[in-house]
């Protein structure tokens, strides 16, 4: 029996019973679309995660206080003093600007209504780092520090919910934990970071938030927001920042007391839990992948039970043992093919509605078909199929002709 054959013999016993073909068939295409959903949404996920990442600039570097990967006691807080010699052309030659920043969030209202979003004490130099744009009004300057003035810059998340507009807002006072506030511009949208939203913030002088809202010691900072002179300096520049911060904070070798990661650290972390996740959801739903191939066998092997008789005649006609072998291999193998071809589209529906309700919700989340998720599918559905129809398969094949031909 060649191929072609199987294959026509096949269709035709499956057409047969097309009632119990469609519901066999059904588990596979749930499990083929559940795989390509999952893996669709999870590719977009990272993209979108990696994409907000990398939007905030290519050669940014972070400053944290602390040691994240070792315990260090009693690490020495960041300081002004830190920042200016960060700067120093000598000492940090890779690094063109830094910027320190305290935090914190808090309440911001206009006229009845209030929302909880992040307030960043800020410099000038850090809307030239963090590469901010504003839609209207003016940027902090020198003199809102030096007069320590009540003024902000508002995210376009915080100018929706107070405002309910982007633009014609500058000069209407706000107010940030009861105190009064002019805003002098809004920013541009950001979208999501890897501190949150940075739509959603308030920025406002630095000394003006130190001595007001958020409250630290004189000289204290929480974040260092540092440029390197170009992407390909940032390593470089990571180092350089470390020795200066070793010798102002005289740690010992191997006890930073401080971090320092780059978008690159930040794009690999995410990555990686990224991909987890995709595994983990892929794993879940090609559960339901060998839930469909149970079926199979299950079907394949009353179809063995119900065929007893025609395999005996067949046999009997001089068919080999090989032929019945090919033969319902070939129909399991149909039916988990037709099935993944069919999942293969369910899956891409299902992930271009995710996309939809995604858009509709302002989320940045486009879930990604690829074809490496379709082949992977595809196989492993045809897999799932030869496997679970080789024991029907091996008994229908190992069926004794006389004890066949009698069977009722």
């Amino acid at each position: 029996m060649n191929i072609a054959q199987a294959i026509i013999e096949a269709l035709q016993s499956l057409a047969s019973n097309k009632l119990r073909s469609a519901l066999t068939i059904l588990g596979i295409v749930i499990g083929v679309g559940a795989v390509i959903a999952m893996l669709a949404v999870g590719s977009g996920a990272q993209q979108a995660i990696t994409g907000s990442i990398s939007g905030i600039g290519t050669n940014l570097l972070f400053v944290f206080q602390g040691n994240f990967t070792e315990d260090v006691r009693n690490p020495k807080p960041l300081t002004l003093g830190d920042v200016s010699a960060i700067r120093d052309v000598f000492l940090a030659p890779s690094v063109a600007n830094a910027a320190p920043v305290i935090q914190g969030d808090r309440e911001v209202s206009f006229s009845g209504e209030q929302i909880r979003s992040t307030i960043y004490g800020i410099t000038p130099d850090y809307l030239v780092v963090r590469n901010y744009h504003l839609i209207e009004g003016e940027p902090i300057n020198e003199s809102h520090l030096l007069e320590r003035a009540s003024v902000a810059l508002i995210g376009p998340e915080v100018a929706d919910k107070l405002f309910g507009a982007r633009e014609g807002v500058v000069g209407s006072t706000i107010r940030i934990e009861g105190q009064p506030f002019r805003v002098i511009g809004v920013l541009e949208p950001k979208g999501g970071g890897a501190f949150g939203s940075q739509d959603n913030v308030v920025l406002v002088p630095f000394d003006t938030a130190q001595n007001r809202l958020i409250r630290r010691s004189r000289d204290r900072v929480d974040v260092i927001f540092v440029s390197a002179t170009s992407p390909e300096t940032v390593r470089s520049a990571a180092d350089e920042i470390s020795q200066i911060l070793r010798e102002r904070h005289r740690t010992a070798i191997g006890a930073d007391d401080f971090t320092v990661f780059t978008q690159d650290d930040f794009i690999a972390t995410a990555n990686t839990i990224t991909s987890v996740l995709t595994i983990f959801l892929g794993g879940i739903a090609g559960i339901s992948l060998l839930v469909g191939g149970i079926g199979i066998m299950n079907i394949m092997l009353v179809s063995v039970t119900e065929r007893t008789r025609e395999i005996g005649l067949r046999k009997a006609l001089g068919a080999r043992r090989r032929d019945i072998l090919i033969q319902f291999l070939t129909e399991s193998s149909l039916l988990s093919l037709i099935g993944g071809i069919i999942g293969i589209g369910l899956g891409w529906l299902i992930a271009f509605i995710v996309g939809r309700i995604a858009a509709a919700n302002n989320t940045l989340l486009t879930p990604v078909v690829g074809v490496d998720a379709i082949l992977l599918a595809t196989l492993f559905s045809t897999a799932v199929g030869l496997f679970f129809g080789i024991y029907p398969a091996n008994r229908a094949a190992n069926l004794e002709p006389v004890e066949a031909l009698r069977y009722e």
